[in-house]
C-alpha cells in the first residue's frame, strides 16, 4: 500500500520542516519500498523561497486525495491573511491524517481543526497560539502531540520526530527504528522541548553549561552526582555547584531532575514501553519514585497522562 504524502508550503517558509519530513518518508520507503508517494503543493504552485531564500518547486493545490496532509511553518504564518488560500483547502480537504510542523500548526487552528484538542506548536509562540486560539488546548513542551486522527509538532526540528511518529504508526516500529538510525537521530527524541527552550538556556548567562546539560540529557539513566557533574565540567564539586547556580538559576540536582521528567513524560505518553521500564531508562530507577515526581511536577501519576494521551 503506497500512502500518499502532501507537504503545503508558502512563501518564506522554513526550509527544514519540509525538507526534515520529506527526508524520513523516503527514506523509509526505502525500507519499506512504495511505502509513501510525496508531493510538495503550494496556493500557486512553481518555485517557493523558503525563508534561507532557497526554493523548493511546488504543484498548485489541488484535491488529492491525500492520506496525510502536513501543513509546515515558518515567519510565512504570520502574515495569516494571506494564507487564506491553505486555510479554506485544508479546511475542505478529505484526508485521513492532517498534520503541522512548527508554527504550520496556526493554519490548522485558523480551519478549526485545532478546536477542543491538545496541541503544540514552537515553544516561543505558544504564548501567542493561545492567546488567538483560545479554543486549542496548547501544550508548550511536546515534540509532537496526537489528538485523535490530528497531529502537531514542535520548532522545526520537532518535524522529524513527528514524521517518525507517523511512520511508526504507519509501518511499525521496526521500520521507524531503521529509518531512525539511517538518519542519525533518535527515534523517539528523550525529553520535550523544554530541554532546548529552557533549561539549556537558564538565567540566559553566557551558555557555559550548555554541553554539560545536552551531556546530562543523554545519560540521565547513570548516576547523575554532583561529582559526577563536577568531574564532567572539570571543575571540583564546590565550584560547580555554586557556579551551576549561578549560572542556571537551579541547583544541580533540581535540573537532573526536571531533565528526567521531561525525558520520562515523552516516554509515558508517546511510547509503549511499561512504566517501570521507563523509570530505569530516565534514572529514576523505580516507578514509585516516578510516580511522586510526576505528582510532584504535573499533579497527575504517569497512568494518567498516558491513558490522556492515548484518549
Amino acid at each position: 500500500m503506497t500512502r500518499s504524502v502532501a507537504l503545503v508550503i508558502f512563501p518564506g517558509f522554513q526550509l527544514l520542516d519540509a525538507a526534515g519530513p520529506i527526508a524520513v518518508f523516503e527514506i523509509a520507503s526505502l525500507n519499506a519500498p512504495d511505502a509513501y508517494r510525496l508531493a510538495v503543493l503550494a496556493p500557486d504552485g512553481g518555485q517557493v523561497a523558503s525563508s534561507s531564500g532557497i526554493a523548493l518547486s511546488a504543484r498548485p493545490l489541488d484535491s488529492g486525495p491525500y492520506d496525510t496532509v502536513m501543513i509546515v511553518g515558518g515567519d510565512g504564518t504570520r502574515a495569516l491573511p494571506e494564507l487564506n488560500r491553505i486555510v479554506t483547502w485544508v479546511r475542505n480537504l478529505e484526508t485521513r491524517r492532517p498534520t503541522s510542523v512548527c508554527s504550520g500548526a496556526y493554519l490548522l487552528a485558523e480551519a478549526g481543526l485545532l478546536d477542543g484538542r491538545r496541541a503544540t506548536t514552537h515553544w516561543s509562540r505558544t504564548d501567542d497560539f493561545a492567546r488567538r486560539y483560545p479554543k486549542v488546548k496548547v501544550d508548550a513542551d511536546r515534540i509532537y502531540i496526537r489528538d485523535g486522527h490530528v497531529w502537531t509538532s514542535g520548532g522545526i526540528t520537532a518535524g522529524i520526530d513527528l514524521a517518525l511518529a507517523l511512520v511508526e504508526e504507519d509501518l511499525g516500529p521496526e521500520i521507524a527504528r531503521r529509518t531512525a538510525q539511517q538518519l542519525v537521530v533518535h527515534q523517539r527524541r528523550p525529553g520535550g522541548q523544554s530541554q532546548f527552550s529552557g533549561l539549556l538556556d537558564l538565567g540566559g548567562r553566557s551558555g557555559r553549561f550548555d554541553t554539560l546539560l545536552a551531556w546530562m540529557g543523554e545519560n540521565l539513566s547513570t548516576q547523575l552526582t554532583v561529582e559526577t557533574l563536577a568531574d564532567q565540567a572539570a571543575m571540583s564539586p564546590r565550584n560547580f555547584a555554586r557556579a551551576f547556580v549561578a549560572e542556571t538559576g537551579v541547583t544541580p540536582a533540581k535540573a537532573v531532575e526536571r531533565l528526567r521528567l521531561d525525558a520520562a513524560r515523552t516516554a509515558v505518553e508517546t511510547g509503549r514501553e511499561p512504566l517501570d521500564q521507563v523509570a530505569v531508562e530516565t534514572g529514576f530507577a523505580d516507578p514509585e519514585r516516578m510516580r511522586r515526581a510526576f505528582l510532584r511536577a504535573f499533579g497527575q501519576p504517569p497512568q494518567a497522562l498516558r491513558r490522556a494521551a492515548r484518549a
